[in-house]
């Protein structure tokens, strides 16, 4: 029988549906190991099943489709190192099953569309992260899960986003003005549009808030300035159309944030370490350790771009959040 934990650490992911929370989610259980971590899908807390919605002329995206004050009350539990017997969305059948016993391990991660929706859920929350998907990117990446891997048609693909667009718009995007970090995926600057129209190429932002106790925004060679970095040459290997790096302060939705940002992508991970040797606060335990974990894992998608960089990061900083609050020297699963 698995004991209380002293203290449970509450960790919050939102985002849309295929905007990569399942491979951060990988990342961050390489990062802590399964035996730490627990996570719940929101998707769980659906309180129509698939034909209710139909009937009523709703999607999940819909606040009305979800029982946030179970939802609410479960978390609190959980936080409080308590055990819950939490209800199960089948996504095959589009049902709700009987609940399942679930107890609280040191860390619990709530992921989905509405982690930061509730204002009670949000301030249960020890650290947020947004995953934020440019429309242009989003189309491109469904299209490719979609038709490549699920076989649906293009046609579909295409609706299916556009109905899900307005409840999208006015309910799970507003959540990232309440992140400490937003992960921004966006279109490269380094090609006119008509030439990456499926966009291989990404320029990614990591927007981390200021002001918040206990976690140390990552920057570019010095804190508070503004750089804007080619760093190919001779100690890193860039494929066309090549990578620029940007750090510098801004604002973000009335915050104090910093933001770093990588656009292209990388073509020898091993390099990496030539660019972590210019981040700082990277919350890493020993020289390399981000370059590391990537090349870990370096078949999960976002690999060789920003988007796999500035997840591993995020989760250092997770990490770093969990030991100060917990003051607990957490050790690094062994290398594989």
């Amino acid at each position: 029988m698995t004991s209380k934990p002293d203290r449970v650490v509450l960790i919050g992911v939102a985002g849309d549906s295929g905007c990569g929370k399942s491979t951060f989610l990988r990342r961050l259980t390489d990062l802590f190991g399964e035996e730490l971590m627990t996570v719940i899908c929101l998707d769980d807390y659906h309180s129509l099943d698939r034909k209710q919605r139909k009937e009523k002329g709703i999607t999940a995206l819909d606040p009305r489709a979800n029982n946030f004050d179970l939802m609410y009350e479960q978390i609190k539990a959980l936080k409080a190192g308590n055990p819950i017997d939490k209800p199960i969305y089948n996504h095959e059948t589009g049902t709700i099953d009987p609940p399942e016993r679930v107890v609280p391990r040191p860390i619990v991660v709530i992921e989905g569309l509405h982690p930061m929706y509730d204002e009670r859920v949000r301030a249960l929350l020890d650290f947020s992260v947004y995953l934020d998907i440019s429309d242009d990117v989003k189309v491109a990446w469904k299209i490719q899960r979609d038709m490549a891997e699920r076989g649906h048609r293009y046609e579909d693909v295409i609706a299916a986003i556009n109905a899900r667009k307005p409840d999208f718009t006015a309910y799970i995007d507003p959540q990232k003005q309440y992140a400490d970090v937003v992960l921004q995926v966006l279109p490269t600057k380094l090609l006119p549009e008509e030439q990456d129209k499926e966009h291989k190429f990404l320029r990614v932002q990591m927007i981390q808030r200021d002001g918040i106790e206990g976690f140390e925004p990552a920057y570019l060679f010095d804190e508070g300035s503004t750089i804007d970095w080619v760093p190919c040459g001779r100690k890193l290997t860039c494929p066309y159309p090549g990578i620029k790096m940007h750090y510098g302060p801004d604002n973000y939705y009335g915050h104090d944030v910093s933001v770093l940002e990588v656009d292209g992508q990388f073509d020898n991970l091993e390099e990496l370490i030539y660019i972590e040797g210019h981040l700082s606060n990277t919350s890493t335990k020993y020289y390399g350790e981000l370059t590391h974990l990537l090349l870990q894992h370096r078949d999960y998608p976002g690999s060789n771009n920003g988007t796999g960089l500035f997840q591993v990061l995020t989760g250092l900083k997770m990490r770093a959040v969990y030991e100060r609050l917990t003051a607990a020297e957490l050790k690094m699963p062994a290398k594989v």
